[in-house]
């Protein structure tokens, strides 16, 4: 099964090869000027051009409108619009149609409750985030650097593929992975020196970490069950 990895957050060059180096499948980059990670629209086609094919690339926006999610697309070329705000499911269609890329959705967690949204947003995007519910003082919507509860996403099938995020880094996304059946983790302060800065050693240290848990849990799922003594008697 393996999984997806996905680094956000990318501003430089170097940062950009480390995770593209070491085989990140996803590669994000944020256009909100209130992020320490926040790239303007004329940093986009020189990261673009880096990437070639080697990862998907996505736009994350928030509660972007229509006129900077064409700025983007024209600049980035992304294969996949990642939208982090409070974009409500009729939103998310219409961004979807739109601009012909595929959306992926993040829903902020704090408690089950929050989870009643995921069908009608599964209905309309390519792909769900569960990232960890903001405090109300926080300024960004994510890449706050704390974890939820990931048992809250036990046994969810949300008939998309699904990523985790929120305060996953290389010391416990094994954990994360034990907990949460996802098909990616989405890491951005966990590999970070310093809000904005990217530490290739700790991307490099991230993927691995992740890609060793998720051999493991592909493993330990593929074992068949000891049989009971009485059935093999």
């Amino acid at each position: 099964m393996g999984i997806e990895i996905k680094i956000c957050g990318l501003r430089t060059a170097p940062t950009l090869e480390a995770a593209l180096a070491v085989g990140a499948d996803l590669v994000g980059f944020v256009h909100f000027p209130k992020s320490p990670r926040h790239l303007s629209i004329a940093a986009l086609p020189a990261l673009s051009a880096q990437v070639a094919g080697r990862a998907l690339k996505v736009a994350l926006t928030v509660d972007a409108d229509d006129a900077t999610l064409a700025a983007l697309v024209a600049a980035l070329d992304p294969d996949i619009l990642q939208l982090h705000g409070t974009e409500s499911p009729a939103r998310v269609a219409a961004i979807r149609a739109a601009f012909g890329r595929p959306v992926m959705k993040a829903l902020p967690v704090a408690r089950r409750e929050d989870l009643a949204v995921v069908p009608a947003f599964a209905a309309v995007a390519d792909r769900l985030l569960f990232d960890a519910k903001p405090a109300p003082d926080d300024v960004l919507p994510g890449g706050n650097g704390r974890p939820f509860d990931w048992r809250l996403l036990a046994g969810l099938d949300v008939s998309r593929p699904a990523m985790l995020s929120g305060g996953l880094d290389a010391a416990n996304v094994a954990d994360a992975l034990s907990v949460a059946r996802v098909d990616g983790v989405d890491v951005s302060s966990g590999v970070e020196d310093a809000p904005g800065v990217k530490s290739p050693d700790k991307i490099r240290a991230f993927v691995a970490a992740a890609r060793s848990a998720a051999a493991a849990r592909d493993a330990a799922a593929a074992k068949p069950y000891p049989l009971d003594k009485a059935e093999v008697s």
